[in-house]
C-alpha cells in the first residue's frame, strides 16, 4: 500500500485549483478491509482524508483499519460494521455514521462478491442483494448527509465490465437462489444493476454526483473462491489492487467527475456502458429496489 503519486486530472495531494482532494474530507468505502477497497482506503488517508471503512467482520475490520494507519501515516480512520447481505446491517451501518454528526463527502461503493451460490438474509439472490441491493439502501439511508455536506458530494459506484455480459434483468429471478454453477451470470447482473442505479441517481438526485467505475481485472479477493491450484494462472496477468484502485481514486477526487454525473469509467475515462442500461430500465430497476427496501 505505497503511495501512489498523483492521478489523472488532479486527483494527488494538492491537485488544480478547484480540485477538492481528499484533504479535509471524510468518505467511506465499503468493503474497505480487502483489495481495492484497501488500497483506495489507504491512499484516501495517506492523501489527508477521514476514512471509514464499512466491513461484515469486527477482526479483519479492525486489522485493516490497523495496517491502513500504519501505511499512511494517518490515525483518521474508522471501521462501521456492515454487512451488505443483510438490510438489518446496512440500516444499522447507516444509523452509526449518522449518529457521529459529522459530513460524508464521498461515498465509495466498492464491497462485492462473486462467483458465489446462494440468498441474501433478505431472500434475494446473493450477488444482486449484495452488489446492488445492500449499496442501494446504504446509499439512500446516507443521501440526505451526503446533499448537506457540500456542493461536490459524490457517489462512487466499482461496477464491472462484466456487465456488457448481462441481457437485461430477470426481476423474477433477483427473488431466487443463484441458478448458475460459476455465479458469472448473476454477477454481470449485479453489476449492470451497479451503471442503472448510478445513471438514476444521476437524474434524480441534483446535488450529489454519481458515477461507476470498471477498475480492470484486478487480483483481488474475489477470486478466492476459485481452486487453489488454479488461482495463481488466473492472477498471473491481472492488476495489483493498488492499480485497480486508481480510477476508485480518480472518480473520488477529481473535479472532472463531478461535473459528469452518471458516466461510467474505465481507466478514468467516461466510456459507454451495456446499450441494455437504458433509463427506461434504470427507472425500473430503482422502482423495484425502492419497493424492496422500503426506500426512495
Amino acid at each position: 500500500m505505497s503511495g501512489m503519486g498523483d492521478l489523472p486530472g488532479g486527483a494527488g495531494d494538492g491537485g488544480d485549483a478547484g480540485d477538492p482532494g481528499p484533504r479535509g474530507r471524510t468518505f467511506l468505502v465499503t468493503g474497505g478491509n480487502t483489495g481495492i477497497g484497501l488500497s483506495t482506503a489507504a491512499e484516501l488517508a495517506r492523501r489527508g482524508g477521514r476514512v471509514y471503512i464499512g466491513c461484515r467482520s469486527a477482526a479483519a475490520g479492525s486489522a485493516a483499519v490497523d495496517a491502513i494507519k500504519a501505511a499512511s501515516g494517518s490515525g483518521d480512520v474508522w471501521l462501521l460494521p456492515l454487512d451488505l447481505a443483510s438490510l438489518a446491517s446496512v440500516r444499522s451501518c447507516a444509523a452509526a455514521f449518522l449518529a457521529l454528526d459529522e459530513p460524508l463527502h464521498v461515498l465509495v461503493n466498492n464491497a462485492g462478491l462473486g462467483g458465489q451460490r446462494g440468498l441474501t438474509a433478505d431472500g434475494f439472490e446473493l450477488h444482486f442483494g449484495v452488489n446492488h441491493l445492500g449499496h442501494y439502501a446504504l446509499t439512500l439511508l446516507l443521501l440526505d448527509r451526503l446533499t448537506a455536506s457540500g456542493p461536490d458530494a459524490r457517489i462512487v459506484n466499482v461496477s464491472s465490465a462484466a456487465h456488457y455480459g448481462a441481457p437485461g434483468i430477470d426481476f423474477d429471478a433477483l427473488r431466487r437462489r443463484t441458478a448458475s454453477f460459476t455465479g458469472q451470470r448473476e454477477y454481470a447482473v449485479s453489476k449492470l444493476c451497479n451503471v442503472l442505479f448510478t445513471q438514476e441517481l444521476a437524474r434524480r438526485q441534483a446535488g450529489v454526483s454519481a458515477c461507476a467505475l470498471h477498475p480492470g481485472v484486478v487480483a483481488s479477493d474475489i477470486w478466492r473462491r476459485v481452486p487453489r491450484l488454479v488461482r495463481p494462472l488466473i492472477k498471473a496477468r491481472m492488476l495489483t489492487t493498488e492499480q485497480g484502485a486508481v480510477t476508485s481514486l480518480y472518480c473520488s477526487t477529481s473535479p472532472a467527475v463531478a461535473a459528469d454525473g452518471g458516466r461510467y469509467y474505465d481507466r478514468c475515462a467516461v466510456q459507454e456502458p451495456n446499450p441494455v442500461a437504458t433509463p427506461e430500465l434504470a427507472e425500473l430497476l430503482w422502482q423495484r429496489s425502492a419497493t424492496w427496501t422500503g426506500l426512495g
